[in-house]
């Protein structure tokens, strides 16, 4: 899993003539005497990684060497100032080159070089205000991300899921466990090598492409928990990972999961994720919703009533409309939901 990285980036003059210079932009790193300052190995990464001869670039001092010695490709960047994070990126290239450095960045007046540098192998401009991360459990309201910070495993986990942000290392490594299957199925091998399913390296050749920041449930959700007059939303950590929203009730809590799509496929995610998430709630779930930016199908209401689940979708701005499972096929199947499936 890759490392998660708070970047302050954004919160002053200088750090936005930089933002402009390196990040709204590609840096052409093979022109003189910018390509010169380069050692052959940080050349040759640069080239790997971003073959068209230009990148983004970001960098920090000597401040940060500790820190910045533990990442490497793939790792995610959150860029952040001003009550936002501003972009999302992955990290390509990483080396320490003060020279190179000093070529794209004014040295900082007291702590010197930005010369821990890296490109991005991808990078996605943002408007994410910082409550939506504080109201992702394990992260505390009012904390303006002030200082590089290096997330644990779990917080790292926690606001990848929570912002949508679909990693290429994850990416990478699904296509990695598929191949042998696929290898397999296409020579007709009657027995796949459980061998072959396991993955021995953390090491994958990564490309330049758009990073993904699926951002219509967070915009979708906002919208509903503003109809609904909540300020602040609350979401769970379960074992079977974060909620979109949880409504404390008098009969105990509903559990809301939002889709960008009222497809087919996306009503059977939000089914499945609603069923799996209903045992691990503090309250007993006695109410589970899935929230769609337009109403469902017929065929697809009548499979989340089927389990007991409501639907909640978007009619016009800042208005919903509920249909709601029967009362007593809800009652019936509240028992399931709160053991996480049928007794034996």
């Amino acid at each position: 899993m890759p490392l998660v990285v708070i970047q302050p980036s954004y919160g002053n003059p200088a750090a936005r003539r930089h933002w402009g210079d390196t990040l709204d932009a590609h840096v052409d790193f093979t022109t003189h005497p910018r390509a010169s300052f380069l050692a052959p190995d940080q050349r040759k990464q640069l080239n790997e990684f971003h073959p068209s001869g230009a990148a983004r670039f970001w960098g920090a001092t000597s401040v940060q060497d500790a820190k910045m010695d533990r990442l490497h490709a793939g790792d995610i960047v959150l860029f952040t100032g001003k009550n936002h994070v501003r972009g999302i990126g992955e990290i390509g290239a990483l080396f320490r080159n003060a020279q190179f450095a000093n070529s794209m960045w004014n040295e900082d007046p007291t702590k010197g070089s930005w010369h821990n540098v890296y490109s991005l192998l991808s990078f996605a401009p943002t408007a994410i205000p910082y409550e939506e991360i504080w109201a992702l459990p394990g992260f505390n309201v009012g904390d303006n991300f002030m200082g590089l910070r290096i997330l644990d495993p779990e917080k790292a986990t926690t606001i990848l899921d929570g912002l949508g942000i679909e990693a290429q290392v994850d990416a990478e490594l699904g296509r990695q466990l598929q191949e042998p299957v696929a290898r397999a199925l296409r020579t007709h091998t009657d027995i796949v090598d459980g061998e072959a399913l396991r993955t021995q390296t953390t090491r994958y050749t990564l490309t330049e492409r758009e990073l993904v920041v699926h951002r219509t449930e967070a915009l979708l959700l906002q919208e509903y928990t503003d109809s609904l007059g909540i300020q602040q939303p609350q979401r769970l950590r379960t074992p079977a990972g974060i909620t979109d929203l949880h409504l404390t009730r008098p009969d105990g809590s509903e559990v809301v999961e939002a889709k960008r799509s009222s497809t087919r496929r996306f009503v059977r995610e939000a089914l499945a994720q609603l069923l799996d998430y209903a045992p691990h709630t503090p309250e007993p779930a006695t109410r589970l919703t899935a929230l769609f930016p337009t109403r469902p199908a017929d065929q697809d209401l009548d499979l989340l009533h089927r389990y007991g689940i409501d639907c909640v979708y978007r009619t016009h701005s800042h208005t919903f409309d509920r249909a709601p499972a029967a009362q007593e096929v809800r009652a019936g199947m509240t028992p399931f939901w709160q053991r996480g499936g049928p007794s034996n």
